[in-house]
């Protein structure tokens, strides 16, 4: 495995593997690796010739009370476990390669972002995701990108930005990863002490109680999303968004009717957390 730190040698790697009729697949990432990275670079490994993962933990989804002078980071351990699983390239650029001076575009995706995540954290995030991640494709140039379901809204916008741009990329959403105990995997699960991360299984608790009320065929979405509520209020966890909404464009609804996403996000301890639940009705 080959660490990359700038977008020329990218470039020049990626032409290599295209010169001999090689597909790309393309992991963006923020480090901090867990198995649920590894599954989106394992599935990248069994599709692709060539496996790209971006490391970088991108400053412009970050607001300024939040976690990203924190946030966690470890490049050789990373790299270790990347390259376990058969990484060709782990590209590693730093701030000023992704944004030299004088940089001052942005993608801003309007009819997905300002709901949930957007709402909560401010429409910066997914300007910042959007325009990360399209550089990506731009330096990349991928037939496929993966993504996992935990970040759900973040995989609509993707998808909204591909389909609105008419970029040549499939984008593949895998599901979530979770601990034997139910949470979902997260590279902020480690700022969890003991205390929080048992209180933490609430989230996916929650959405389990929520999914067996709808399984046992209810449709109304403020019965469903109470038996998630009731869930959470026992944990003492109060949520910071606890949602129903179309799973298709994040519209809310009142009834279900088709796939609906249940999205939960919350603070519990030092960590900021998020899950959720798709609720199909056939």
């Amino acid at each position: 495995m080959r660490i990359l730190r700038t977008i020329a040698e990218v470039r020049a790697a990626v032409r290599d593997a295209r010169a001999s009729g090689g597909t790309v697949g393309l992991v963006p990432t923020m480090g901090a690796f867990h198995d649920g990275h590894l599954s989106l670079m394992r599935a990248a490994r069994a599709d692709n010739d060539l496996v790209v993962v971006s490391l970088f933990v991108n400053p412009t989804q970050f607001g300024p009370t939040e976690d990203l002078d924190a946030y966690p980071r470890d490049e050789a351990r990373d790299a270790a476990l990347a390259e376990q699983v058969g990484v060709d390239i782990l590209f590693a650029p730093t701030p000023a390669e992704m944004y030299p001076d004088g940089f001052a575009t942005s993608i801003h995706v309007t009819g997905v972002t300002e709901v949930l995540d957007g709402a909560a954290r401010g429409a910066f995030h997914f300007d910042g995701v959007a325009t990360v991640v399209t550089k990506l494709f731009g330096i990349v140039a991928p037939d496929v990108a993966y993504f996992g379901q935990k970040d759900a809204q973040q995989v609509l916008v993707i998808r909204r930005v591909v389909r609105d741009l008419n970029l040549d990329v499939r984008i593949e959403a895998l599901p979530i990863v979770r601990e034997a105990d139910g949470l979902a995997m997260s590279s902020r699960n480690v700022y969890l002490d003991a205390d929080a991360r048992q209180r933490a299984t609430a989230l996916n608790r929650a959405l389990d109680a929520a999914a067996a009320v709808h399984a046992e065929g209810e449709r109304e979405a403020a019965t469903i999303v109470a038996a998630a509520q009731r869930v959470l209020t026992d944990a003492g966890i109060r949520p910071e968004y606890l949602e129903l909404r179309s799973n298709d464009d994040l519209r809310p609804i009142t009834r279900i009717d088709g796939d609906a996403l249940l999205a939960v996000a919350a603070r519990v301890g030092g960590a900021r957390l998020i899950d959720n639940h798709v609720l199909t009705t056939s």
